[in-house]
């Protein structure tokens, strides 16, 4: 049995080994998790280690301690942006990772956070039954990639000067945008943009090297942004930023293990996909909390303002999208298919 004394947190260099069941550490294979998101507790902190934690735990489990995982948080083990051709080579197990940052070397991933396409959870979610899931899980496999778990996270903005919310407040501020269609889009409002991993949007706008940081719920708060923002643009309420953040596997190692391991990584990389969704939504909750409490003001999105950054994404960023290749064409068309 799985008992706390087996699950290790772990600083922010030093891996979280878990280890339980009746396999000796000599039998088990040892799988390792990285991602770039702050260390916590299998019960406390950032969900999205909390999510990877509960895997590794309940894989162990299950296999009877024959499948060992390590979790790496805070890129410790490799960064953030070497992450998905690390898997790709099979020298990364799993990583949870947010989809577009693998854009400039597969450029359908970008679809993961295409402005305004995705609306809701449930839309994001059904993505994995329907037409588009089995197209972008195609498209990853033949990359090396399998996508063991949908994670979706709304997004909203942290500011420095003064409240990003509409199209027009972006004229003349320095915003982080997430990927590159964000950037075509906020440029099209009047921003610069700059490109840069979630974690690492606080030295950035310290630095005054950025104005606002569009990025999750939980980035917002796990990051702290609330130390250096005056004011936070909630997407609790509606959202042109959702993010596909899976947590993946290199398919070389995945492969290369029996099949009683496959299904059981299959069958609980399933499992998480409620606890993904449900700790994304209480961010979504919690963020404006957080931003009130540290003396922030913030806004609300609604439907309409939503649908003006939506029509200049349509303009741009999806037109973009879609002329790369026929794969993103398809892509594209697919998942405008998913009812909201």
């Amino acid at each position: 049995m799985l008992t706390r004394r087996h699950i290790l947190g772990s600083a922010l260099a030093v891996p979280a080994i878990l280890r339980c069941g009746i396999g000796t550490a000599q039998a088990a294979t040892t799988l390792k998790i990285s991602h770039q998101f702050p260390s916590g507790t299998i019960d406390n902190g950032d969900f999205r280690d909390r999510l990877v934690r509960t895997f590794a735990a309940a894989i162990a489990k299950q296999s009877g301690g024959d499948l060992v995982a390590e979790v790496y948080p805070d890129s410790s083990l490799i960064k953030a942006d070497a992450q998905f051709s690390a898997m790709r080579k099979g020298t990364l197990d799993l990583s949870l990772y947010p989809l577009p940052y693998a854009g400039n070397e597969l450029p359908e991933a970008n679809i993961g956070l295409m402005p305004g396409l995705v609306s809701t959870y449930d839309q994001g979610l059904r993505w994995k039954n329907l037409p588009i899931g089995k197209a972008l899980s195609d498209i990853l496999a033949d990359k090396g990639i399998m996508l063991l778990t949908w994670v979706w996270q709304a997004g909203g903005v942290a500011s420095r000067s003064r409240p990003l919310v509409v199209p027009e407040d972006a004229k003349g501020l320095t915003v982080r945008g997430g990927s590159r269609e964000m950037n075509m889009m906020l440029q099209t409002a009047g921003a610069r943009v700059l490109s840069m991993p979630s974690n690492e949007i606080y030295a950035a706008m310290k630095s005054g090297a950025c104005d606002a940081g569009i990025t999750s719920s939980t980035s917002l708060i796990s990051f702290k942004l609330s130390e250096v923002a005056k004011h936070l643009t909630s997407g609790a309420g509606a959202s042109y930023w959702f993010m596909l953040e899976p947590l993946l596997m290199s398919k070389a190692v995945f492969d290369k293990l029996p099949k009683a391991h496959q299904d059981i990584l299959v069958s609980v990389g399933a499992e998480m996909e409620a606890f993904g969704k449900a700790g994304a939504q209480q961010d979504d909750v919690e963020v404006s909390r957080v931003y009130e409490k540290a003396g922030a003001k913030v806004s609300a999105l609604d439907a309409a303002t939503v649908g003006k950054w939506r029509d200049i994404a349509r303009d741009t960023a999806w037109k973009d999208y879609v002329a790369k290749t026929p794969l993103t064409a398809n892509l594209l068309k697919l998942a405008m298919d998913v009812p909201a």
